[in-house]
């Protein structure tokens, strides 16, 4: 599956299409066009959070590259769209669990807005806000948002749903933080946006949970400028580990909006440790738009029809650089278990032969055709690590709730290889899960350039076998030492839920 070639991504990102930025953004035709519905990055991991450590929290990032200034509308989600984060807990490629986000926009006054005398007139407000913020429903909000989480057991279309509810009041209602505006509009933003957490009682489960819905800081990082003009780099500067944080992040400097949610391990295996999950987007089959619209907030577009899938994201920068461009498409709009038709991506992926390409360097791509070594890691996990027990071959984040969190201090970067290579004890990273430090942009290279097969060494310990010929692996150790000279180890992090930073202010 297109899992193996995401790994290939950094350097060769820039020969496969320029459209593509951070981990999922922009990466297909059509999600252009619809910025509110593109998932940017998804992870799953073990809370890390001290005294949490028997929770799995689940983050969705959706619209990617907010810049910080982006007034006076911001970056309010889609009224007319369905978000889901979407869990198999049998291996079998199909959801057995689904969350749904669905999002509400309010002007206040009933919908008629703020307005100001003006020369004995009541004239409405050009500004989202009227004055500084700082609580939840705050009065000076002229537009409020809001949501709602329903729980779908089975197929995700059809299943009777059940409302998430505030463990506070049984209110199935959530509030959204408006964006990080300025410091003049919300002097304490992080204090603000903390009114926003939600402990929650979640059908099915005897253990609360928590949500966090709002911006954050982008905690992805990547040397995007530099990739996409076909890796605009020396060689000498990316195959030296002491220049892994040479380059400034590029998007340092932008903010996303998450779906954070934090349930109880209990709750989301059955008789198996390993989880599987991914994040989908959906819009309205129809759209009508009015030309002219009634005074209110979105009233120029109607939609009705089925739901119909758009975006998907389980592991990260798969649609960029391993699907096609042709299929970009119609990989947004599959389900895992219908993955098969995208196997040549991933058997036989194009990456390491525009890495060659890029970088000048011929004869420098594994030859051990088909990948199974890739497959074996990014479409069915890691026997003994993350793989199911019944599995079957399909694109998601696999984490194995069996595998105890580790401090943030103590995280491998580069997850399983680094920890492989270190002789350390840090298995629960990527690709078992993901983590925001995980340096995923890294780990890829390493593997698409066969460092999973030289990690795995003699012994064996990835279960490999005859995949990781040594004849097949002409970069050898030379892979361990390939980056796009940005540390995603540097990003700013939080200590605990929702574990992604304060986002940028639009004026400081």
């Amino acid at each position: 599956m297109n899992t193996l070639n995401r790994f290939a991504i950094p350097l060769a990102l820039c020969a496969l299409a320029g459209g593509a930025d951070a981990s999922s953004h922009r990466e297909a035709p059509f999600i252009t066009t619809a910025p509110k519905v593109d998932a940017s990055d998804f992870y799953l991991f073990r809370s890390y959070e001290t005294g949490r450590s028997d929770y799995v929290t689940l983050i969705a990032n959706y619209q990617p590259l907010q810049d910080a200034y982006g007034g006076p509308n911001y970056f309010s989600m889609d009224p007319n769209a369905l978000y889901e984060i979407h869990l198999d807990h049998n291996g079998d490629a199909k959801e057995d669990l689904t969350f749904q986000f669905r999002f509400k926009n309010t002007l206040a006054g009933n919908g008629a807005g703020v307005s100001l005398n003006i020369g004995g007139k009541a004239v409405g407000i050009p500004l989202i806000q009227a004055g500084t913020v700082a609580n939840v429903k705050d009065a000076n909000l002229q537009l409020g948002e809001s949501y709602t989480v329903t729980v779908m057991r089975g197929g995700r279309r059809g299943a009777q749903a059940h409302a998430v509810t505030n463990a506070a009041n049984g209110s199935s209602t959530f509030d959204k933080p408006v964006d990080n505006i300025g410091v003049k509009t919300i002097p304490d933003y992080a204090g603000y946006a903390a009114k926003h957490l939600y402990n929650v009682n979640i059908p099915g489960c005897n253990q609360p949970g928590r949500i966090f819905v709002g911006q954050r800081q982008d905690p992805f990082a990547v040397n995007l400028g530099t990739i996409f003009d076909l890796v605009n780099a020396p060689v000498s500067v990316i195959t030296d580990p002491a220049l892994i944080g040479a380059v400034p992040n590029t998007i340092g400097d932008k903010n996303v909006t998450t779906l954070a949610m934090e349930v109880h391990k209990s709750c989301l295996t059955n008789g198996d440790d390993v989880i599987g999950g991914w994040t989908t987007a959906s819009l309205r089959q129809a759209r009508l738009l009015n030309g002219q619209p009634a005074s209110g907030h979105h009233a120029s577009e109607k939609a009705g029809g089925a739901w119909t899938q758009v975006s998907r994201l389980g592991m990260p920068l798969v649609n960029e650089v391993v699907i096609g461009l042709k299929d970009k498409d119609k990989f947004n709009a599959s389900k895992p278990s219908g993955d098969g038709q995208f196997a040549d991506y991933v058997t036989n992926p194009t990456l390491p032969a525009l890495l060659e390409i890029a970088l000048a360097l011929p004869g420098t791509a594994p030859t051990n055709f088909p990948r199974t070594d890739l497959v074996t890691t990014f479409l069915t996990g890691i026997k003994g690590v993350n793989q199911p027990k019944n599995v079957v071959a399909s694109e998601m984040l696999r984490l194995n709730t069996a595998i105890a969190p580790v401090p943030f201090a103590q995280q491998n970067r580069l997850g399983i290889v680094g920890n492989l290579l270190a002789g350390g004890s840090d298995n629960a990273g990527f690709p078992n899960g993901r983590r925001p430090k995980d340096d995923v942009v890294d780990i890829s290279l390493v593997a698409v350039m066969g460092g999973l097969c030289m990690a795995n060494g003699n012994s064996d310990a990835l279960g490999f076998g005859a995949a990781c010929k040594p004849s097949a692996v002409p970069l050898g150790a030379t892979a361990f030492k390939l980056h796009d000279a940005v540390d995603q180890a540097k990003v700013p992090l939080l200590a605990g839920f929702p574990y992604l930073n304060t986002p940028i202010a639009g004026s400081k």
